[in-house]
């Protein structure tokens, strides 16, 4: 029983995490467009020096908002997979061939987000001047490579375990 309320709360957390992750994606959005539209009010707004920084900076930040677009995107994709997921759990039959495709889909956007988090640190490292420094803490983490590798393995053990437990189910 316990287990079933942790599944239910699951959902409902991820559910709430797609809802953030529109809110976030409509933000970005909106940020865009004032670089656009009210540029002198945004490089004010980050401190940035006069020209001529102004238009590398802009640039910089317009490349990394569609870096956190794309990423958003991305982030939608594994909520999803994982609310499916979730259900099958939810049905009491989670260990499906679906899943298995369902965590591999998950590991391969994983692995996008963390090369797009390598593409935001080096347009970061690029804008970044004497004059405009920009730190954003961007590196290697072997945690995040772990997690992809981990989730490819785990998408293979569900995919073998799903199709002995068909050939047994056959067999039967």
């Amino acid at each position: 029983m316990e287990s079933q309320k942790a599944v239910v709360l699951s959902r409902k957390v991820l559910r709430v995490l797609v809802g953030a992750t529109v809110v976030y994606a409509m933000l970005l959005l909106g940020l865009f467009n004032a670089t656009l539209f009210a540029r002198d009010l945004v490089v004010t707004a980050f401190g940035v020096p006069p020209e001529p920084h102004r238009d590398p900076f802009l640039l910089g930040m317009r490349l990394i908002i569609v870096v956190g677009l794309v990423s958003a995107a991305i982030f939608y994709i594994i909520l999803q997979r994982l609310i499916e997921i979730v259900d099958t759990v939810r049905a009491g039959d989670p260990f499906i061939v679906e899943n298995a495709a369902r965590l591999r889909k998950i590991a391969w956007a994983l692995l996008g987000l963390e090369l797009l988090h390598h593409v935001v640190g080096a347009i970061a490292a690029a804008m970044s001047t004497a004059a405009l420094p920009i730190d954003i803490g961007w590196g290697l983490s072997p945690t995040r490579w772990i997690a992809v590798l981990l989730l490819f393995v785990l998408a293979g053990v569900f995919e073998h375990g799903a199709r002995m437990r068909a050939d047994l189910e056959g067999t039967v």
